[in-house]
């Protein structure tokens, strides 16, 4: 383990921050040092219109295949893949991988007014759109009571 304190020249309040982290990044390794590297950031967008509840996942270089869109547990969106790692040849020298591969989840619980069995799920370019519609909201009926006397 090293001592030496590293500072930047270019941001004197650099060192102000310390990482509470630093100790746990030498004991795991990185993504993408391992074989099977988790695929963990799948990130999604999640947005309400007044007709649906929209999900938008970037996932690029994974087929339509590969993805699986699924409701459970009555009200949980589940959208589940895998990103298979390129295939290497000894002969090739690699000189930076930063794509990461391997499985990925993500889980939404959905609210009371979604309609979960009429889940629609595409995929175009790399971006996975799933639209959950959404049910009515009935509005309570008022009625009127005539007073007597």
């Amino acid at each position: 383990m090293s001592l030496v304190r590293q500072s930047n020249v270019f941001n004197p309040f650099a060192d102000l921050w310390v990482d509470p982290f630093k100790a746990f990044r030498s004991v795991i390794p990185a993504a993408s040092d391992s074989d099977t590297a988790a695929f963990v950031n799948a990130q999604m967008d999640w947005k309400e219109t007044p007709e649906a509840h929209v999900f938008k996942a970037d996932l690029p270089g994974v087929k339509k295949e590969e993805v699986k869109v699924e409701v459970a547990d009555g009200n949980v969106l589940v959208v589940s893949g895998e990103r298979t790692k390129e295939k290497e040849d000894k002969n090739d020298k690699w000189h930076r991988v930063e794509r990461s591969s391997g499985k990925f989840v993500r889980r939404f619980r959905l609210p009371e007014n979604a309609k979960v069995g009429e889940v629609k799920a595409g995929m175009e370019n790399g971006v996975l759109t799933i639209t959950v519609p959404k049910a009515e909201v009935k509005k309570p009926q008022v009625k009127a009571i005539e007073i007597s006397g």
